[in-house]
């Protein structure tokens, strides 16, 4: 079907996204999505007074295995694909950072291999058209597009960061430009607004006797949890919320020509729902009909990447630190810069679509290559990246 004869309405692919959570009212379910973002940010900072209590000598027999670079990014691409979420990944990173058991050098690779573990989710959603070939075959190339992509992101930008780090001293430029330089804190305008409920919960555990590193492994797990679920929580009411509007926006796309057009989109949708699983997710269904081409559909993952980062980028407004915003910061640039490299460039822009075709026309003639490829490159190439590079 040619681009520009594209139909104007999605099929009912597209219609679970609001839900029977529709009922409440709208003014109550921003309400509540503001109570969960403030939630969210108690989380991040409860993680890093947690990591604070620990103490020097515990952090670093906790995350001496990221000291390497390599060691790191598998971290990253593991701890995505466990919480199914790069926003809360990378909002746990960000808050190590803040607390100090992370440097920024540690961090950078942790945060790129996020956008790796974080394109496990709509490949997985492909998997659900493995039946029928003809759909099978669209939906695994629109799934796999964004992972080469990411793939290639990395490997591109990975070791020119390690050798002459531009992405983040690109970050630690606006990160001084906005807080400043000097001192190694800088008055965060939340963090006295979390100050209290954190205090609350450092009391809640020295009255059930916690102390030293169980206190801090305690205040750890309560912000993790925290953090997890008022995440989940919050794009959940925020689908339901812009429900309609992704269905308007993703079928303007359709009518358009340029993929700078897609890659706006796909980046405020996933500003909205705050998480670019959902976002790339909805693309799947949409390919595997042929309502939308891989070459429409990729420029939508890649502003998903861009929106992402703003979940990072509001858990370092809860940490004191200077370090944790060049962290959140750096996670932008790296996106920022990947679609620069690799989409502007019309030779460069090829290459995920080639190979995702390629792999998509394998795994049909053989469906085990198709989970062949999700075990391998989510599970086992980290696991083994850790274990030999800790």
């Amino acid at each position: 079907m040619a681009a520009g004869r594209m139909p104007t309405n999605f099929p009912d692919v597209a219609r679970p996204l609001g839900g029977p959570d529709s009922r409440m009212p709208t003014g109550a379910r921003a309400t509540l999505v503001v109570g969960l973002i403030y939630l969210f940010l108690v989380g991040v900072s409860s993680l890093e007074a947690g990591i604070k209590i620990m103490g020097a000598d515990t952090q670093e027999r906790l995350f001496s295995a990221v000291s390497n670079p390599i060691a790191g990014l598998c971290v990253g691409i593991l701890g995505t694909v466990l919480v199914q979420s790069s926003s809360a990944s990378t909002s746990v990173i960000v808050g190590l950072v803040a607390s100090g058991a992370l440097g920024v050098d540690q961090a950078v690779p942790m945060i790129m291999g996020a956008n790796i573990g974080t394109t496990v989710t709509n490949t997985l959603v492909s998997l659900g058209h493995v039946r029928q070939s003809a759909e099978f075959r669209r939906a695994f190339a629109a799934a796999t597009v964004h992972d080469f992509f990411n793939v290639l992101a990395v490997l591109v930008l990975l070791p020119v960061e390690l050798i002459f780090r531009p992405i983040s001293g690109i970050a630690k430029w606006f990160s001084e430009l906005l807080v400043g330089s000097g001192g190694t804190e800088w008055k965060s305008p939340v963090k006295k607004w979390v100050k209290e409920p954190v205090g609350w919960l450092k009391d809640l555990w020295d009255q059930l006797g916690a102390s030293g590193n169980v206190k801090g492994a305690l205040m750890v797990g309560t912000g993790l949890i925290i953090i997890l679920l008022a995440l989940a929580l919050v794009t959940k009411n925020m689908r339901a919320l812009v429900a309609d509007r992704i269905e308007r926006s993703l079928n303007a796309i359709l009518g358009k020509a340029g993929g700078l057009v897609a890659l706006v989109v796909g980046m405020l949708v996933t500003i909205a729902v705050q998480s670019s699983s959902i976002t790339t997710s909805i693309l799947i269904p949409l390919s595997a009909a042929g309502v939308l081409t891989l070459r429409n559909a990729y420029p939508v993952t890649l502003g998903a990447n861009v929106g992402t980062t703003v979940t990072a980028l509001l858990a370092a407004l809860a940490a004191s630190s200077p370090d944790a915003l060049t962290v959140a910061l750096t996670h932008t640039t790296f996106n920022v810069a990947g679609i620069l490299l690799l989409y502007v460039l019309p030779f460069a822009r090829e290459v995920p679509v080639s190979a995702a075709t390629l792999m998509a026309d394998l795994a049909v003639r053989r469906r085990v290559l198709a989970v062949c490829y999700v075990v391998v490159l989510f599970i086992v190439a980290p696991l083994l990246g850790v274990a030999i590079l800790r």
